[in-house]
This record gives structure tokens, sequence and C-alpha cells, in this order.
């Protein structure tokens, strides 16, 4: 289906030693006979919401409401309760994991009925694994079904296949990652080797689809990840360009943060009848001190960021600036003032990017300069701070950019600067 070299074994959709989570083997992304001509680059339209002044400043001002006493989660199933292939069972295990998410605790269920499913949830709270687990399961006991799950970043999509590679450790499912940002021709290597899995960016796989590279005429499983971020981000014409070559009948898991009006029209334009779930609690994390800092007369934004990152209660700080070049002007004063700091914004390549991310994972960075890429989709243990130099796009890119910190139940702070 994604892809299939020249040979008469059929097989598609597959594996480079740097591009898929496992070795080549059979799948169904075919490849038609490759054309010479590109056919046009992918552009994604521009973002015409208001920016972030428009916001009044009140909202960036909220203490953070810690419970002493809160009521547990208590899941109806457990992974062992469900009927998935023993082999995998026997992987989420070695894992450490037994007891479902609230979003696995729903979803799996449903999903692995043939359900159409919408889920409502934010990053951190499972869902990778609530629509992994089934249809990793679905292709075991199914090896001619294929998979495509659409992630609106590269990093989102990493993220994916390195979970994916946690599940499929030693069974005979394979995947191929494609993204921009990384070597073109290694990802087409990789397509034409065999796999049942393609994950990846709408931009990127626009790009090969151009190119004749990926077929999706027999692929009947789509994942849309963070649906509402790549409404954000322009790609939903290109996410309809690429259902539009998927058969109508088809199995849809659809995951947002949020939903608007654009994203309930996305649900009826694209899934058949599904199941909802929701386990979104509230806009904004209870666990997130806010507060704004005003930048006094006399003084500059940068004199006022580097008075707060002084303070030794900033651990591990993310800054978010709007654009990429005020990003990496920031990012390299900051180095000039003596702190230790990277940046993370669209005009980085892959790796670059995944190096900055590393360093700040592990702590040997403490603060990360970034764009709006980084603030979906990433689940960075321990982030003491999140500061807006910048104000966000629009309240709800302030809410992801402080979803940031505040996770796994501890108390974590996000301060915008107004002036």
């Amino acid at each position: 289906m994604y892809q299939r070299s020249n040979t008469s074994s059929g097989r598609s959709f597959s594996r480079s030693s740097s591009q898929s989570a496992r070795g080549s083997r059979g799948g169904g992304f075919s490849r038609r006979p490759q054309s010479t001509s590109r056919g046009g680059a992918f552009r994604r339209p521009q973002n015409n919401r208001n920016r972030g002044s428009s916001i009044h400043h009140s909202k960036f001002i909220q203490k953070a409401e810690v419970r002493e006493e809160s009521t547990p989660f208590v899941s109806k199933h457990t992974f062992s309760d469900f009927a998935i292939d023993e082999r995998l069972k026997s992987n989420i295990a070695k894992k450490g994991y037994t007891t479902p998410t609230p979003i696995q605790d729903a979803a799996i269920p449903l999903a692995l009925t043939g359900r159409d499913v919408v889920g409502l949830a934010e990053t951190g709270t499972g869902k990778t694994g609530a629509f992994l687990i089934p249809l990793l399961d679905k292709v075991l006991k199914n090896p001619g079904q294929n998979v495509l799950i659409l992630a609106p970043t590269r990093e989102l999509a990493v993220q994916i296949a390195d979970e994916f590679r946690m599940f499929a450790a030693g069974l005979p499912l394979y995947s191929a990652l494609v993204i921009g940002g990384a070597s073109m021709s290694s990802q087409i290597r990789s397509l034409r080797q065999g796999a049942q899995f393609l994950i990846g960016t709408p931009g990127r796989i626009m790009d090969l689809m151009e190119r004749k590279e990926i077929n999706l005429a027999k692929c009947s499983n789509v994942v849309l990840d963070e649906a509402d971020r790549m409404l954000d981000m322009g790609f939903i014409d290109s996410v309809r360009d690429i259902l539009g070559t998927m058969p109508k009948e088809r199995h849809t898991l659809f995951f947002s943060a949020t939903l608007s009006r654009e994203i309930e029209n996305l649900i009826h334009e694209f899934l058949n009848e599904p199941e909802r779930i929701s386990v979104k609690k509230q806009d904004t994390s209870r666990n997130v001190d806010q507060d704004i800092v005003r930048v006094l007369p006399g003084k500059t934004k940068i004199d006022h960021l580097a008075e707060l990152l002084e303070d030794r209660d900033f651990t591990k700080v993310i800054v978010f600036g709007r654009t990429k070049h005020g990003v990496e002007k920031l990012s390299a004063a900051l180095k000039q003032k003596g702190f230790n700091s990277e940046s993370i914004h669209g005009n980085k390549s892959h790796n670059q990017r995944q190096r900055a991310l590393k360093l700040f994972k592990d702590e040997k960075v403490h603060i990360l300069v970034a764009t709006d890429v980084a603030a979906r989709g990433l689940d960075i243990p321990k982030v003491s701070h999140v500061i807006n130099f910048d104000q966000p796009g629009s309240y709800e890119d302030y809410i992801h950019r402080i979803g940031r910190t505040g996770r796994a139940g501890q108390v974590g702070k996000a301060l915008t600067f107004v002036e």
C-alpha cells in the first residue's frame, strides 16, 4: 500500500536502517512507477489567527490549585485483560505496564472492535499507546492490513516511532518514518523495502506522493494524532488530499486536545459514527501557577529574563519565542550571558532538533528556547518553568505552551512577558 519496490515480491512500505523501526518485511504501501518530476513542493498556508497581543493579560494569571486529596483513577481493565496477541502483551509487560491510562482504558477496547474513535486528551496521557496497541494487534492477526499514522510535527512522529519499536520488539511488524528535515533518499529506500506502518508528517508524505513513492489506495487504517495542531499549522487541506487517496471504508482513530467547531467539522468529514472519549479535565492545568512579568521602563525583556534565570528555582526552563530568527537570536544572547541554552525551531535540521531535545531532556542543558513547534506533542519530564518571552498567537497556543510544565502531579510555573 504505501510503497513497493519494482520486484515481483509485492512488498511495500518499509524500513531503512535510519528511518524505520525494524527490518524489512512485508507490508502494503505500493509504489507506482517513479516519476522524474516532483510535481510541485508542498507549501503550508499562512496562519492568520490574531497575535497574542489581543489576549487580555488576566488570562495569563492563575494560581495553581494544589489539592491534598484527589480521587485516583480506577481502570476497568488491565493490559492482560485485553483480547490482544500474547506476544504483544508480553512486550507491554516487559516495560512494566500493567494498568492502562484513562484514554487507553476507554479507547483500546473500542478500537479492537474496529469502531472509529474520537479521543479528546492532552499530550502525556498515553494516547500513543491507545492507538498503537489495537492497531499492532490488528496487523498481527491480519498481516495484509496497513496503517497510516499522521502527526503534525517531526518530534511527535519520532516519539510515535520510538513507542512503536518498544511495543513491536521481536514481532514481525515493521514501520517507516517519513518526516521533513531528514534524508529524502533514505526514506525512499525505506519505503521500497516494505512495512505495514507508515508514520509521518503531512508535508513529507505529500512530497513522496507527488514523487509516486507512496500509494495509499489499499491502506484502510489511519490515525490522525493532534488533529487540532494540524488544523492550526495549515495542514488540513493536505490531510484531506492524503485521506482522499485512501479507501472510503476505513478504520479511523482521531485524537485532539481541543474540540472547536472546526474540529467537529473534521470529525464529521473524516469519521463514520465514531465513539467519543474524553479524558480532558480543563483548559489549563491545575498544577501550573501562572503569572505575568511586566517589562519596566529602562530595562529590556532580555534583562528581566536573565534576572529570572539566575534564580535557582529555574532548574529546567522552556522559553517560547514567536519567530525562528528571534528564538535563535535569544538563545545566542543567553549563551553570551553565560547561560546553558539550546534552541529548537523550524530552520534547524531534524538531527539538530533531536540533539537539542536530548540535551534538554538529559538535563545537560537547562534552558530550551523554542518556537511553538515545541509546544505540542513533546513529553519532557520535570520542566520547572515555561516562560512566554513573546506572547503566544492565540489562547489555545498559550494553553499548549504552559502544558509543558506541571506534569505528572508536579507543580509548575508559567510566566508571560507583557509590555
